[in-house]
């Protein structure tokens, strides 16, 4: 496997473009070697992969967990998101800094979020699967959200009426962490 890892705004997230192998079937990628990664410096170790199916102008997010963190490798199967992470790290220069990027099927990219970002995206595409590794267990209690159109954080997203869950209309702002 043969990666590029490019840098962010901020530290921490990277955005990872794997080597596609094309030819006249198709294409071939591999999309995880943990030996490659390592390389890179994502050292985390993941244990659960997800795949959401979602459909235009929804927008998942920003969730995290609080003290249960988790890493994450974003990428999309099919069709394209807006990505999105947010420093939540208290202690960090970078609190409150967003950096997004959109995922495709045609760009191939993944993002790396480290512990202690919240996440979110929104589809852009008529729908899209998202596909994304965890670096701990999913664990609803430990779960926090942040508001999407928190002013402070001021999120350029694509989407002008985006659709959120009932549990995302009543996520947090960054001034209640």
């Amino acid at each position: 496997m043969t990666i590029k890892i490019i840098d962010t705004d901020i530290e921490g997230p990277k955005i990872i473009e794997p080597t596609v192998f094309k030819d006249n079937r198709g294409y071939f990628k591999e999309v995880y070697q943990e030996k490659e990664f390592i390389k890179f410096g994502i050292k985390d170790k993941f244990v659960q992969d997800n795949l959401s199916f979602s459909k235009k102008n929804i927008l998942r997010g920003l969730h995290f967990q609080q003290k249960k963190a988790q890493a994450k490798i974003i990428q999309v199967i099919y069709g394209e998101i807006f990505d999105v992470a947010v420093d939540v790290r208290k202690d960090s220069k970078n609190f409150g800094k967003w950096v997004g990027v959109y995922l495709n099927d045609k760009n191939h990219r993944q993002l790396f979020i480290p512990e202690g970002f919240a996440h979110g995206y929104c589809v852009t595409s008529d729908t899209a699967y998202v596909y994304y590794k965890c670096s701990d267990f999913y664990y609803p209690d430990d779960e926090k959200g942040l508001m999407f159109n928190d002013k402070s954080i001021n999120i350029k997203w694509p989407v002008l009426s985006p659709i959120l869950s009932d549990k995302d209309k009543k996520n947090l702002l960054l001034t209640d962490l």
